[in-house]
């Protein structure tokens, strides 16, 4: 019933630039603060929508009991009487919250090298003041564990093992933490040629952990946050948006002739890490009610896996063949044959970079007309052109899926039991496949301008 009490926040903040040789060809620059960003204020709205009055939860694992009926009508008791739920969900900010605040610090020198190159090199280094981070107050310990090389923590017996007070189906508490950190190096360089060339490149590595991407449910962003031990203390992991390797050049050529007329033309190159994932379970696994968030362990060899044989279209795996084509996955996948005999780790799977050019063609005509300048300009812009040229350049890869094992329990001895995932009646046998969005087939678009000045 009480929102968090206001807390004022401080960004003090310092920076320099200095011209080292007094020639304005060498320039190093730099700084370090506080800085403080807008709120999210869904964060705290989570705490309003959800404190086990507005709304009263089910969890129905047993479908038969809740079948699904198109009449939104249907299952509403016939009688209301006010009383609270028999379950409900809460979520809580801790007393002292505050809203994120970062440290930040970055040193960077610009040269002017011989010739007209412009020259930058520059590290940032961040880390959390006030991050986020989420609990569930209402999770029981873990009853039991699992036996073998993988001994994760295992809940066992239902909502009776997962939940401290039955009643609340979870009690989400949002708190502050400071782990977060990141680290950015770049490296750029760029020079105006004469008779209208003009060329840049650079590139780019960085690296961003947290112990959790917050989104904008507070069930949502526990539940899903991916683990291989507590979900409470995830520890500290790759952060969905760490950006990893980036290259570009770019370069254009322009000539103006007649005092009239001008055509530019540009290419842009670039190469970027294609984004990360992680390697889960395709279920609850652990028992603690999240179907998504179990990271896999990765097997050292053959002898500590524990296949479950089945059957699915007609077509029957068994364990000897599912631990020889789990083997086989792991020796060609680059993330997992380095970590044979460890868990895998959150957002760790950096998908493969992906190159693309852009070309674009802009012709301007202009003239002087009482005293200002007036111009008409036709542009055509041809996006992802190597895929116009070539149907196999410039497309991305993404993973064939992120859950090839799909968890079954425990079997006689307490070991953890799954299944390799097949698709297509095949067992998983590649990491990759090409990506089918709008960026990896070629566009083209026109634009015309009108300025005057």
């Amino acid at each position: 019933a009480k929102l968090p009490d206001p807390q004022l926040h401080w960004s003090p903040r310092a920076g320099f630039n200095w011209d080292v040789f007094g020639t304005k060809n060498t320039q190093l620059r730099g700084g370090t603060g506080i800085f403080t960003g807008r709120p999210a204020y869904v964060w705290i709205s989570n705490q309003i929508g959800n404190t086990g009055v507005l709304t009263g939860f089910e969890q129905l694992d047993n479908t038969t009991l809740r079948p699904f009926h198109p009449d939104p009508d249907h299952y509403k008791p016939s009688t209301v009487t006010g009383d609270p739920a028999t379950s409900y969900e809460l979520a809580l900010t801790d007393p002292d919250f505050k809203f994120p605040q970062l440290w930040r610090n970055n040193i960077a020198i610009d040269h002017r090298l011989p010739g007209g190159w412009s020259t930058t090199a520059e590290f940032m280094y961040s880390r959390d003041v006030n991050g986020l981070y989420y609990i569930n107050a209402n999770l029981a310990p873990a009853n039991s564990a699992f036996v073998g090389a993988d001994n994760r923590p295992r809940w066992v017996g239902g909502n009776a093992a997962t939940r401290i007070h039955q009643h609340v189906a979870n009690a989400i508490v949002l708190k502050n933490q400071n782990e977060g950190r990141s680290w950015d190096a770049s490296f750029s360089a760029e020079k105006l040629f004469s008779r209208g060339f003009w060329f840049k490149t650079a590139y780019r590595y960085a690296e961003s952990k947290n112990t959790v991407d917050p989104g904008s449910i507070a069930f949502g962003s526990w539940n899903n946050n991916q683990h291989s031990g507590d979900p409470n203390l995830p520890g500290l992991a790759y952060a969905l948006a760490s950006p990893g390797h980036r290259f570009f050049m770019a370069g254009s050529y322009t000539a103006e002739y007649f005092n009239f007329g001008k055509t530019t033309f540009s290419v842009f190159f670039d190469s970027y890490t294609n984004g990360n994932t992680s390697y889960t379970f395709g279920g609850d696994m652990n028992g603690d009610g999240g179907t998504s968030n179990d990271l896999i362990y990765i097997h050292r060899d053959q002898s500590e896996m524990n296949f479950q044989t089945y059957t699915t279209g007609g077509r029957t795996f068994t364990a000897a063949e599912q631990a020889a084509a789990w083997d086989a996955y792991i020796n060609q996948d680059p993330y997992l044959s380095e970590r044979r005999g460890q868990y895998a780790e959150r957002g760790a799977v950096f998908l493969p970079m992906v190159k693309r050019i852009d070309f674009s063609v802009a012709q301007e005509v202009f003239a002087n007309l009482g005293g200002r300048r007036h111009g008409f300009q036709f542009r055509v812009d041809i996006l992802n052109v190597g895929n116009l040229l070539n149907s196999d350049w410039g497309v991305g890869e993404r993973l064939v899926h992120n859950q090839p094992l799909q968890p079954q329990g425990a079997d006689a001895q307490g070991r953890s039991l799954y299944r390799l995932r097949a698709i297509n009646g095949e067992l998983m046998s590649r990491t990759h496949e090409k990506s089918a969005g709008l960026s990896d087939v070629w566009r083209i678009q026109f634009g015309l301008r009108y300025s005057f000045n």
